[in-house]
């Protein structure tokens, strides 16, 4: 017999605990030629905002030791566009659509959640209060008496589930948790990307010294955030009583177990995604089957040394 692995997120069900992080899985339609979309609990949209955004200038993406770092910038297609073009194609899909939301004020979050609010295909609205590679605005994820009165205001927007993506880059990731569940959230999803910095390479920038990013900072992903992740997914678990999105250097079956251990209830795959398309739906094919063993990750495309 198949196991029963469905979660439930403030009124939604879904089928299984695995979701792909924001940021790393476009709008999902990118990844359909390598992986089952039907075969994931959900699929985490990167960031909409209220316009189009361009994003960062590049260079954007750097390979670190053990992980890479990013300064996209939320480059996105704006949420009447995603609505319009992405999210009919989305739709065919036995999965849950989990959409991301960014803004530079409170207003603009607001905004964007009551678009999304009567889409049909929509499960869920995850809220990115925490990207570290952007200058202005997303600072309120830091600050719980902030994020607080943030979700007091969005809240009333949506009647879909909230989730909260809080940010490792705060002194007390626990109490802003605290804060997010007493303004209505229905869940939070940690970690993001801790902020971090590349120097550029020897001759680059005219052989003058400064960051490689064309952001100037970053934010550092894959394995080598996983002890941080899981040490924030335990402290907010301490702490609040609604569901926890565990994410942070996932890339096998045991790490997810590891996630689950710490007081996860749902999971979400990133940065491996980049190496492994397929490995999310074999996360979830293998907790389904009962297997601790993650295959995908003995067999890595380029190597996190």
């Amino acid at each position: 017999m198949t196991p029963d692995l469905s979660v439930e997120v403030g009124k939604v069900r879904l089928k299984n605990p695995v979701l792909t992080a924001s940021g790393t899985f476009g709008y999902g339609l990118e990844f359909q030629p390598f992986l089952e979309l039907s075969e994931l609990g959900g699929l985490v949209t990167k960031g909409l905002s209220p316009k189009p955004r361009r994003g960062n200038p590049p260079e954007r993406i750097v390979e670190t030791p053990a992980g890479m770092l990013n300064a996209i910038g939320l480059q996105n297609v704006g949420v009447d566009a995603f609505l319009r073009d992405k999210l009919p194609k989305l739709r065919a899909f036995d999965t849950a659509v989990v959409a991301n939301v960014f803004g530079e004020t409170e207003n603009e979050y607001v905004e964007v959640c009551r678009k999304l609010d009567g889409a049909t295909g929509v499960a869920a609205i995850e809220l990115n209060v925490s990207c570290p590679n952007v200058r202005t605005g997303l600072d309120i994820g830091s600050d719980p008496e902030q994020l607080e009165r943030v979700m007091a205001a969005v809240r009333p927007a949506t009647s879909k589930p909230l989730i909260v993506k809080l940010t490792p880059n705060c002194a007390d990731v626990a109490a802003c948790a605290v804060g997010a569940q007493a303004g209505g959230a229905d869940a939070v999803s940690l970690i993001n990307t801790l902020r971090a910095y590349a120097p550029a390479p020897s001759g680059a920038n005219g052989g003058s010294p400064g960051p490689w990013l064309g952001g100037g900072t970053g934010g550092l992903s894959g394995p080598a955030i996983r002890p941080v992740a899981l040490a924030q997914v335990a402290a907010v678990a301490r702490r609040v009583a609604i569901p926890i999105v565990g994410m942070g250097g996932i890339q096998s079956t045991a790490h997810a177990r590891q996630f689950f251990d710490a007081g996860a209830t749902l999971v979400a795959v990133g940065t491996e995604s980049f190496r492994d398309p397929l490995a999310a739906g074999a996360i979830a094919a293998e907790l389904a089957g009962g297997s601790d063993i993650g295959g995908h990750e003995h067999r890595p495309a380029v190597p996190f040394e």
